[in-house]
């Protein structure tokens, strides 16, 4: 039995769904659509795979003008709407519903201008954010934010759920590297948002967009920050006894005003995990472990690393490995950007998302074992400490419905407990349907009808991606448009 719930599909739609197929098909070459059940089924799910549901059809556009034109056609019909990125959405932000159709974007995926002299890069939705440095890492640029699935996700994911990643320390994520973007609207209305420079006039709905998980329109192609890369870059490997020790280093780093370009924490599971996939030599007689990157001139580095690595002896680090070659730093983040995948070969797992303050650290770490003890499961923790965006996995049995029933209101406890100690529930994965019916415990009534309200003025009949981000019950009424009557 599923424990989220999904809206019962609207049986009106699925009456029509040939009149919609070929509407559909009157407007996109057979190419670009899905239609047949076994087809559709590889869009039945995203990241979060215990939850899946057939979508009514699913759509592939190859230009923006094709995408509003499937967008006007649908919003005519009153047909729901799942936009989709790379569906590597570890909170279900992508999972569509029977009566929706899925509007992919993986077609769009042709980078549009590189502008080195103005640092920025114009490509459309469907490139994935490693493609974008790629292209210009020839010029000795990069694109900063890194998430773990940065080989898979696209613009238009990292876009629509404001990604982070390693390095987003030093860099920021996802709202701080976009400077525009062109986006669809439920209607099929094409608009501009934001531009090539920073703060663009108007109001700031470039902030509304990044981040708003494909509730206010498809972005189909965006403009991004490229980088100059840095001089050299160190990673060093610090083991600790014990997950206070670790968490302490990092809260007297940070409050010591170093700014690392990464700094990722690691404990013993996921440690052990890891290792035994990458080999990339982590310790493995110790109960916690942090990646510290720093990066610059040589002697830059070197002053970096003196301060980070006296700051970690007072605080008992057991060991210290620098990487000295750029082999050994490959293997250093290989590991760690395959935590995921890694897990997924031991043990099903729900990835956590929660983000604390840091100076909570030590106490928060503590609190994640004593829940995941109390439901007799394990967790492996795996995550950007410098900005205290916590990854916990909590490890369970997919085939057992009482053990994941048990993993998933785990992580609902851990993240009640980010909010009670001041974070959030989430850092950069979204809201989707995971963390849906929890919004509740972190904004009250007045926040969450002002954030309705603000999503109703770009989709008053609430037609895109509809079952997400804000609870099933005490929605504000949506504005339903007039349908066609049935032939």
């Amino acid at each position: 039995m599923s424990a989220i719930a999904f809206p019962a599909p609207d049986p009106s739609i699925l009456a029509r769904r040939p009149a919609i197929l070929a509407g559909l098909a009157a407007l996109l070459p057979a190419e670009c659509l899905v239609t047949s059940e076994d087809e559709r089924r590889a869009f039945e799910t995203d990241g979060l795979t215990a939850y899946r549901q057939v979508p009514l059809a699913v759509v592939l556009p190859r230009t923006t003008e094709e995408v509003s034109r499937v967008m006007a056609f649908l919003h005519g019909q009153g047909v729901k709407v799942i936009p989709r990125g790379a569906g590597t959405s570890l909170c279900g932000g992508a999972i569509p519903q029977p009566d929706a159709v899925v509007v992919g974007v993986g077609k769009l995926n042709r980078i549009l201008d590189l502008d080195f002299a103005n640092r920025t890069a114009r490509v459309e939705a469907g490139v994935t954010n490693l493609a974008i440095t790629g292209a210009v890492a020839h010029r000795g640029f990069f694109y900063a934010p890194d998430p773990s699935s940065q080989l898979a996700c696209t613009i238009a994911g990292n876009i629509a759920m404001n990604s982070g990643g390693a390095h987003c320390l030093k860099y920021g994520v996802t709202t701080n590297n976009v400077l525009g973007v062109r986006m669809v609207m439920v209607d099929g209305t094409v608009v501009d948002i934001g531009g090539q420079h920073m703060d663009a006039g108007g109001l700031d709905l470039l902030g509304l967009v990044v981040g708003s998980e494909g509730q206010l329109g498809i972005v189909t192609e965006a403009t991004v920050r490229i980088l100059r890369a840095a001089e050299g870059a160190q990673p060093v490997l610090f083991g600790f006894d014990s997950v206070e020790a670790a968490g302490d280093t990092v809260s007297a780093i940070i409050g010591a005003g170093i700014v690392p370009v990464a700094m990722e924490y690691m404990d013993k599971v996921a440690i052990e995990i890891c290792e035994a996939f990458a080999h990339a030599g982590y310790p493995l007689d110790v109960e916690a472990m942090l990646i510290i990157e720093v990066e610059g001139s040589p002697g830059d580095m070197t002053e970096q690393l003196r301060k980070i690595i006296a700051i970690a002896r007072e605080h008992g680090v057991k060991t210290i490995k620098e990487s000295r070659s750029a082999a050994e730093t490959a293997a250093i983040w290989k590991g760690r950007k395959s935590a995921f995948g890694a897990t997924g070969r031991v043990a099903d797992y729900i990835c956590m998302d929660g983000t604390i303050p840091t100076g909570r650290l030590p106490e928060v770490l503590r609190r994640i074992r004593e829940i995941t003890d109390g439901y007799g499961l394990k967790a492996a923790n795996v995550f950007h400490a410098g900005d205290g965006n916590l990854h916990p996995l909590v490890l369970y049995n997919i085939n057992d419905p009482r053990e994941q029933e048990k993993a998933e209101e785990a992580g609902n406890d851990i993240l009640r407990l980010c909010v009670e100690v001041g974070g959030c529930l989430t850092g950069e994965h979204g809201v989707g349907i995971e963390k849906r019916d929890l919004m509740g415990c972190q904004f009250d009534r007045a926040d969450l009808d002002q954030q309705m309200r603000v999503r109703a003025a770009f989709d008053p009949a609430w037609l895109l991606n509809p079952a997400k981000v804000f609870p099933l019950d005490g929605r504000l009424p949506p504005e339903v448009p007039a349908r066609p009557a049935a032939a």
